[in-house]
């Protein structure tokens, strides 16, 4: 792995050490993959042999991805171009038939992308911006579940194994704070749905679901939300994947309903 240099630096300090392989023969879904979190999560479950689906905006920024796992790895990444501010149900069903055509599975899926939105008093915010941030943060993270459940539990059956469906969230979706506006609603509505989705998927038992708050991270939404901040003084993306890999992996069966902290994660159970 040491083509990934900003990765070796930041397994020194993981708190959990995944298994080589650890996620071979699964196909993973990441959302939000061309930059920030969303990038280095790909270009990492590639590297511990995942195959990855990219879904994002820009296709520049997902084509360096997909040039990147191409090169450093054996898994075959495939290139999905979404604007989540557009996506429907009829457009989620269309990228769920891609999966199952590329793949024929689904073992994980990662709702990563989101939406700053205007950092602004309640009183004053932009009810179009509010509802853009609601759209990409939520209700395109709930059409596209919904669209991939079958394939996941499907795949479940098929390998005899559970899935993973992982939600990124931030401190704001569980404490508000002033001036967060739609970004902490709509982060507050993710961990419902993470809790809604996990207790209705309990009793099957085929797939777990889960937050996590990777905490301050070195991105461009991080430096757009701190423009004052020294991006030095931030951790970078690589420093809480320790964390996404495991809640991935087979290692983590039965956690499911859980709303996670990469900073105070205890490491692996």
């Amino acid at each position: 792995m040491t083509a990934y240099p900003e990765l070796e630096d930041a397994k020194a300090s993981w708190r959990h050490q995944p298994a080589p392989e650890c996620l071979s023969g699964k196909a993973i879904l990441v959302t939000g993959a061309g930059d920030g979190i969303g990038q280095a999560l790909a270009k990492t479950a590639a590297l511990y042999g995942a195959d990855l689906i990219l879904l994002g905006r820009t296709r520049a920024k997902l084509e360096a991805v997909f040039d990147w796992i191409g090169e450093h790895t054996r898994t075959r990444p495939v290139i999905v171009p979404c604007d989540l501010s557009h996506l429907g149900p009829s457009s989620a069903e269309s990228l769920a038939s891609q999966a199952r055509t590329e793949y024929g599975r689904l073992d994980g899926l990662v709702h990563n992308a989101s939406l700053l939105g205007a950092k602004t008093p309640l009183a004053h915010y932009p009810m179009s911006q509010w509802e853009d941030v609601m759209r990409v943060n939520l209700s395109a993270a709930a059409a596209l579940t919904q669209a991939l459940l079958p394939l996941m539990l499907e795949t479940a059956a098929t390998q005899g194994r559970q899935g993973s469906i992982l939600f990124t969230s931030s401190s704001v979706g569980r404490k508000g704070r002033a001036y967060w506006g739609a970004y902490a609603v709509s982060k507050f509505a993710v961990e419902g749905l993470m809790q809604v989705l996990a207790d209705e998927c309990a009793a099957e038992g085929a797939l777990r679901v889960n937050s996590l708050n990777p905490g301050a991270t070195r991105t461009a939404m991080r430096r757009q939300a701190y423009p004052a901040e020294n991006p030095a003084d931030v951790p970078p993306p690589e420093a809480c994947l320790d964390i996404y890999i495991h809640l991935l992996s087979d290692a983590a069966e039965g956690v499911t309903g859980q709303a996670f902290d990469a900073r105070t994660w205890p490491g692996a159970p």
